[in-house]
């Protein structure tokens, strides 16, 4: 796990970060991450169509995206959102095609992040990255969307989008994305009122009893994340 505080700016707690494990679904902040570099470039704009749009019926765009399930495209940045809010593989495959397909994408990220492999199959383990390069990707995120929003709003209406609440935090106060496979669980995200120096984290086990029959770690990674909105609602109360 990493916890970094924004008010702080600083790592307030670390354990094992250079623990490397498989990304699942998380793998999607990091190729919006991507996208959103490319728009501040000037290489693409976020107002860019992507046509023959379809997205993956074992998602549930349909439940946050009804508006959209009778578009056969969608603008670049519309994309980017539904990709992250749902778990959206097929969206994340018409967005990487767009940008020059899984290849040059791929090499992209890993020029800038070493540790971070990203691939087509969101389940293959070689989808993989390191927790403290999972971490700066959310930082430059976080940070870029207080200075130039226009840029990284897409990526932000993603993770307040997305559904998975957890009782006794505010679903309003969590904007984060799950990943997982059948023997492991990634969570990364902002805790914490999001205008008012939230707590960014890193939360992931790999190597554990089928998550199928066996949700223990699951109940942990929760537990874990009350416990840091107690922290952080300390940390709001006295600041």
């Amino acid at each position: 796990m990493l916890i970094y505080s924004s008010l702080k700016r600083k790592i307030e707690c670390s354990f094992q970060q250079d623990l490397s494990v498989p990304l699942a679904s998380t793998a999607k902040v990091v190729l919006g991450y991507w996208v959103a570099r490319l728009v501040e470039e000037n290489v693409y704009k976020w107002t860019d169509e992507i046509k023959e749009i379809s997205f993956n019926p074992k998602e549930d765009s349909k439940e946050l995206y009804p508006h959209f399930q009778k578009r056969y495209s969608l603008s670049l940045e519309d994309a980017v959102e539904v990709m992250i809010a749902c778990h959206d593989s097929y969206i994340a495959n018409h967005i990487v095609e767009f940008c020059g397909g899984w290849k040059n994408v791929s090499q992209g990220i890993s020029c800038h992040f070493s540790k971070i492999n990203v691939t087509q199959n969101p389940r293959d383990i070689k989808n993989n990255g390191e927790l403290n390069q999972l971490l700066e990707v959310l930082k430059l995120i976080f940070e870029g969307y207080d200075t130039k929003p226009e840029i990284w709003n897409p990526i932000i209406n993603g993770l307040v989008r997305q559904r998975g609440e957890i009782e006794g935090i505010p679903h309003y106060h969590l904007n984060h994305i799950t990943g997982g496979l059948d023997t492991v669980v990634v969570d990364i995200g902002i805790i914490g009122e999001f205008s008012n120096k939230p707590f960014l984290y890193v939360l992931a086990a790999k190597e554990l009893p089928n998550r199928l029959y066996e949700q223990h770690a699951d109940e942990i990674i929760m537990e874990v994340l009350r416990n840091l909105y107690k922290e952080y609602y300390k940390q709001d109360c006295n600041n």
